[in-house]
């Protein structure tokens, strides 16, 4: 296989696991918390990342990326710090919004590296160009939302 082919498809695998991390945490964020639109909020960004993953399988159906949905171990483990920091926490919403938005940030930065990197196919980079944008401004809404707590 091409080097640059496999790069590519590592890439991609690499965003797709991101927002498989981001899928679960959401779930997990919103067992946490405490307040009813917070938990709306949290199994909604859920769903908005499983729509990620569509359009980042469908705009290179070509490549080989990841099929099923699993996350990472670093994500596990961020997972399982959700889960204690809730049990410490007096706030558990403050909590799992401070967690959102430290995995949002992470996000973005895969997704900066990825498109740094300029060997994507056009429609793929468009589609992460799209994601990160959108990720960013969520990550300004939801830091919105913190300070309102």
């Amino acid at each position: 296989m091409n080097t640059e082919i496999k790069e590519i498809e590592d890439n991609l695998n690499d965003i797709i696991q991101k927002n498989e991390d981001a899928i679960k945490g959401y779930e997990k964020a919103s067992e946490n918390a405490k307040e009813i639109g917070l938990q709306s909020y949290f199994r909604n960004k859920a769903k908005e990342r499983r729509n990620f993953l569509v359009e980042l399988k469908t705009a290179v159906p070509s490549l080989q990326t990841r099929d099923k949905v699993d996350g990472s171990a670093a994500g596990s483990m961020h997972r399982t710090w959700m889960d204690i920091k809730a049990f410490f926490s007096s706030d558990n919403d403050e909590a799992m919004l401070e967690e959102a938005i430290r995995g949002d940030k992470a996000a973005v930065e895969e997704y900066d590296e990825v498109l740094a990197d300029g060997q994507l196919p056009m429609e793929a980079s468009n589609v992460i160009r799209q994601q990160r944008d959108w990720i960013r401004e969520d990550l300004e809404k939801i830091k919105t939302m913190e300070d309102i707590r």
